[in-house]
């Protein structure tokens, strides 16, 4: 059985861990298929949202610990995991990563757990959506390591210094509802993949051009580059919208009243 489906509608793209019967808990399997999911769509033009979501009763459970058991057992793991398989990240970093380079906004539907490497995962997301009650854990430290799958990368643009560590050297599991005080959920919602669908559908009716260079935008913005930098970038991005083909559809839509078509 496939690890992940995905499938396109209406221009938004249903990325789902089907691994429920493991709570989505990631082996080499898997997260060369998250992987490949992703890589698929960061060159795809037509799609203009993803909803990432998963089977079963838990988003993600973290690592399949008996699947990586070898790599615990000793030896020297240096080359497995110092070497850069995917750009900047290896083969588990780029799990998280990935999801930042398509090029559209993504946005999670998490329930049950996200732990570990899940975390790190829905942490990839644009938006987190969560169930009441949903239990997050930065995990890594119950099995003696670090987190390594992009949390560094991801955590400090969502999370304060103290939240960060607290949750790592603890890695104690915090429900969504002291997420959503601490940065890294964006909303609570009794059916989250409605909710995320609801997003998605809302996305795919806004221009096209103007929602990737909005992504775009933000990257540049969180990046750490100048203020000059940054107001640059609006500038330039602006020109490229006002007064093409997406941006006159979408005017005239709403001066119409009707839904726009971009065809």
């Amino acid at each position: 059985m496939p690890r992940v489906t995905t499938e396109i509608r209406d221009h938004v793209a249903y990325v789902t861990l089907t691994r429920g019967d493991k709570m989505n808990a990631v082996d080499p399997d898997m997260a060369e298929a998250i992987v490949e999911a992703g890589e698929a769509l960061v060159g795809n033009a037509d799609i203009r949202a993803v909803l990432l979501s998963a089977e079963g009763r838990a988003f993600c459970a973290g690592l399949d610990v008996a699947s990586f058991g070898q790599h615990a057992s000793g030896g020297d793991q240096t080359d497995r995991i110092v070497k850069r398989t995917h750009g900047d990240s290896n083969l588990m970093q780029r799990v998280a990563t990935v999801w930042r380079d398509v090029p559209v906004p993504v946005i999670a539907a998490v329930q049950g757990v996200a732990f570990g490497a899940g975390f790190q995962l829905a942490l990839g997301a644009d938006v987190r959506i969560a169930a009441p009650g949903t239990k997050f854990a930065v995990m890594e430290a119950k099995w003696g390591l670090v987190p390594d799958m992009g949390g560094m990368v991801l955590m400090p643009r969502l999370m304060r210094s103290d939240v960060i560590r607290l949750m790592t050297y603890t890695a104690e599991p915090v429900t969504a509802e002291k997420g959503l005080d601490w940065g890294f959920v964006t909303e609570i919602a009794e059916d989250p993949l409605a909710r995320a669908t609801e997003i998605v559908t809302l996305i795919a009716e806004k221009s096209p051009s103007a929602t990737r260079l909005a992504k775009s935008l933000i990257a540049t913005a969180e990046s750490g580059a100048s203020d000059a930098d940054v107001l640059m970038a609006e500038s330039v991005e602006q020109a490229k919208l006002i007064g093409g083909a997406d941006q006159i559809e979408i005017v005239s839509a709403n001066m119409a009243g009707r839904k726009p078509n971009f065809g």
